[in-house]
């Protein structure tokens, strides 16, 4: 799509204004020759221009201009007040080739639309020490460090055998308001210690008023 204006234009912008018009009237300036050549019109008509189309742009601009608004709102008005949440996100992240890389994108997307500010952690186990992991993992940790960086977000990597302990422990530290994870997997025959575990973890997160989001 060459007429897409780059999300970095919006991101300078002082100020965006949404002229809205419904889908009717797009296709009627359309016809009149208002936005396409008389030509183009026919294969416009048949192709892009349709109205599920149009429908579809249409709610994603209102809710482009919505939570700019939002923010707006948040930056000049609530952050004087009292007792504010800010919400600042965490993903944790393993060596895995694929999995993280999906859930580090939806993170940054969540804080992208909070307006604010994420972080990645890794917490390395005895078993995968610097001694003892594979290239592979190591490349994909790279990788997956790599992302986070040109997504804007910031890298911790700790040394624990307790990763749920650690995840916790930085939380705390750098006021974690939302963890953002994959979702658990609970192998045989450790599964029952493990979801109890598990259990304790989200407790001691609702404890702290910490959200968790499982991304799929």
């Amino acid at each position: 799509m060459k007429e897409r204006i780059p999300d970095s234009v919006l991101e300078e912008a002082d100020e965006v204004v949404n002229i809205d018009l419904t889908a009717e009237e797009l296709i009627t300036r359309l016809k009149a020759g208002k936005i396409y050549k008389s030509d183009k019109v026919p294969i416009a008509l048949n192709n892009f221009f349709k109205t599920e189309n149009i429908l579809q742009l249409r709610e994603l601009a209102l809710k482009e201009v919505a939570l700019r608004v939002e923010k707006k709102v948040e930056n000049e008005v609530v952050v004087s007040c009292v007792g504010v949440r800010h919400e600042k996100f965490m993903v944790c992240i393993s060596s895995q080739e694929k999995i993280p890389r999906h859930i580090i994108r939806k993170a940054a997307r969540l804080a992208t639309r909070y307006n604010t500010s994420f972080i990645a952690l890794y917490v390395q186990t005895p078993r995968e020490s610097a001694d003892r992991i594979d290239l592979a993992r190591q490349r994909y940790l790279l990788n997956h460090f790599k992302l986070v960086t040109e997504l804007g977000g910031e890298v911790v990597q700790e040394q624990s055998k307790d990763v749920l302990g650690s995840i916790i422990a930085v939380c705390k530290e750098k006021q974690i308001t939302t963890v953002c994870m994959g979702s658990p997997s609970f192998a045989l025959p450790d599964s029952l210690f493990m979801i109890l575990k598990y259990r304790k973890f989200v407790s001691k997160l609702a404890k702290a008023n910490i959200d968790l989001i499982i991304l799929a």
